[in-house]
């Protein structure tokens, strides 16, 4: 084959795969909050979130979790379920949970998309900085073709769920805590 013809050829394939996949888009907040969480206890007072390690998901990037959805979508779930009396933001509150996004392992290919997340979770009482809770929470997401057709839509929905586990698995560690 001729160099040109070659090189066209392979750019056309390349624009095809782009359309054809489209734009990548970010986890919902919303998606990420566990329904239907239901702690053993509820804690009589303040919580400040915190959240560090996210990305933005731009446009031919691949799913991402960003901060501020994070941190809304924990707030959202500690609310819901009322682990914490209130939510509070700046440098108010009697805890701090702070949430990092150690890693977020998603496929480049495949039908059926599994999504690996480990989050590192730390409960801090600021009247004394004691740390009361330190854990790293591994989750999984896995979607299929049967939920979404396209590969970017079953990312997001494979991520959306693997940060949904971890935001149930790191709430129910901290209602087992006696504050």
């Amino acid at each position: 084959m001729l160099p040109a013809m070659r090189r066209q050829l392979l750019t056309g394939s390349a624009l095809l795969g782009i359309a054809l996949a489209g734009c990548s888009s970010p986890a919902s907040r919303e998606a990420m909050v566990p329904s239907d969480l239901v702690v053993s206890q509820q804690h009589r007072h303040s919580l400040r979130v915190q959240t560090s390690g996210g990305a933005e998901t731009s446009g031919l990037d691949s799913s991402n979790i960003a901060d501020a959805d994070l941190k809304a979508a924990i707030e959202d779930a500690v609310v819901r379920s009322r682990l914490f009396q209130s939510i509070v933001q700046g440098n108010d509150g009697d805890y701090e949970l702070h949430v990092q996004v150690v890693s977020l392992r998603r496929p480049l290919i495949g039908g059926t998309l599994n999504v690996e997340l480990e989050t590192g979770w730390s409960l801090v009482r600021r009247a004394d900085r004691a740390v009361l809770l330190r854990k790293s929470i591994h989750s999984n997401g896995t979607a299929s073709m049967a939920e979404a057709f396209t590969f970017v839509t079953r990312l997001r929905l494979a991520v959306e769920t693997a940060a949904r586990d971890s935001i149930r698995q790191g709430l129910l560690a901290i209602a087992e805590l006696n504050l």
